[in-house]
């Protein structure tokens, strides 16, 4: 059977797809680059708050046109996994809806699966984090993910996922090794750690938060050139971490640290262990250890209740801290958890107001901080040819498909992967310019 696999959604759900494909191909399908070529046409979506809701519904109905008499249309991921009654009523064009716990039992389901009928595959969470012994990766994996857990036993008060995807299952160490080994084998520079939770990597199996000893083994492996971390939680980022990240070259001066709000009366309603003071010194333990380290974080703004004053708190905290990487949700009201029932809910108009003001006063902080980086040479990840001699990639400081790029000239032929080093010539808002050196 020929498949195409369409994903929206997190770096998680994108590994989850190539885990898919990887399964897949070893039972004798093949993968196709379009749904025209396609006999299924599988899309593993998102359900994480409204607008990834409505992005992936979209996106289903806009596979649906492709279907004809003679094709299957498959739904799976969160939103499948979370709504499957509703979407199997309301979506006939759909054949097949398969949960986030599905994925190895794929095979399995297409051979029994008789076309003209619909069904539904949605099972628990395992106790245990499940192997996946193949994985479908490009051409050129220059930079890939490397899931370390799976669900999340934290219980943010906005947040559905621990429902979707079930309680924390750290991953065996030799297990994540063993899959680094295999990407770096492969060509992969940059090895990005993903989870619900990277910093809680370890709580089940070892009894205590091992992600120090880790990241080590992981830095011994030959081949890798960066070693990126991203959604962690603060008030797990340890001295031994923090010491960790600022000896080993290969892991990325950058962390990606989801804070949502610094009012400690917003952050007990979203139930987040986090408290101001706790951030800020955070914060300033990763500055003193690692001076060039910037940090990424996401904030929700309109979370219920959220005073004028808890607003400007926050703002306040994004023009003193200057974070040089930062992004603002609009709190989503998703049923189901306990934020939803809560009084005091802010207007839709205000919410938005609020994100607004907050990505206005940080398009002048990363600006600044782009500046400082004029006359500097810094290494870059080339990530595509633009044409005449230019160039697209990225620093360490910058992940893929959230972060800055640096857009730049060179005198020789470059492929994806290749690591340079490039003099900043000129800065913008949200990108670099340069020449190579």
């Amino acid at each position: 059977m020929k498949i195409f696999i369409e994903t929206l959604g997190c770096p998680k759900n994108f590994n989850d797809s190539e885990m898919a494909a990887g399964i897949l191909e070893h039972a004798g399908h093949t993968m196709v680059p379009s749904p025209q070529e396609a006999d299924l046409i599988m899309v593993n979506t998102c359900g994480f708050i409204n607008d990834a809701k409505t992005e992936s519904i979209e996106r289903i109905f806009d596979m649906a046109q492709y279907k004809g008499e003679d094709k299957i249309l498959a739904v799976t991921g969160c939103l499948s996994q979370r709504y499957e009654n509703e979407l199997f009523e309301e979506m006939p064009e759909v054949d097949l809806f398969l949960g986030v716990n599905d994925y190895q039992r794929l095979p399995q389901i297409l051979e029994k699966f008789q076309k003209g009928k619909r069904e539904k595959h949605l099972s628990d969470y395992n106790k245990i984090f499940m192997e996946t012994p193949f994985r479908k990766l490009g051409e050129n994996p220059y930079t890939a993910t490397l899931k370390i857990a799976e669900g999340c036993n934290n219980v943010c008060a906005y947040c559905v996922i621990p429902s979707i995807r079930g309680k924390y299952r750290s991953r065996k160490q030799e297990d994540i090794v063993a899959e680094a080994r295999m990407l770096a084998e492969k060509g992969c520079r940059e090895l990005i750690l993903i989870a619900q939770d990277v910093t809680a990597y370890g709580m089940d199996l070892y009894d205590g938060f091992v992600l120090p000893q880790l990241l080590r083994k992981l830095c011994r492996i030959e081949g890798l050139h960066w070693i990126r971390l991203m959604y962690c939680y603060e008030d797990r980022i340890s001295d031994e971490l923090i010491q960790v990240m600022a000896e080993e070259e290969k892991i990325c001066k950058y962390i990606d640290i989801p804070l949502q709000h610094i009012s400690d009366r917003v952050l007990k309603g979203m139930n987040r262990r986090s408290t101001a003071a706790g951030i800020r010194g955070t914060i300033e333990r990763l500055r003193r250890a690692m001076p060039d380290i910037h940090i990424r974080t996401t904030l929700i703004t309109g979370f219920p209740g959220e005073t004028e004053e808890d607003f400007e708190e926050l703002l306040d905290f994004v023009e003193t801290t200057r974070l040089q990487r930062l992004g603002v949700f609009t709190y989503s009201q998703e049923e189901g958890t306990p934020a939803a029932e809560m009084e005091d809910q802010v207007d839709e108009e205000v919410k938005a107001l609020r994100q607004d003001a907050i990505m206005r006063r940080q398009l002048d902080i990363s600006l600044a901080a782009n500046q400082e980086k004029i006359g500097k040479a810094l290494e870059v990840l080339v990530e595509a040819e633009e044409g005449d001699g230019s160039y697209l990639g990225r620093t360490a400081y910058d992940a893929p498909e959230i972060d800055n790029s640096v857009i730049f000239t060179a005198k020789r032929q470059l492929v994806p992967g290749d690591l340079v080093q490039v003099e900043i010539t000129d800065a913008f808002d949200y990108d670099l310019a340069g020449k190579e050196v």
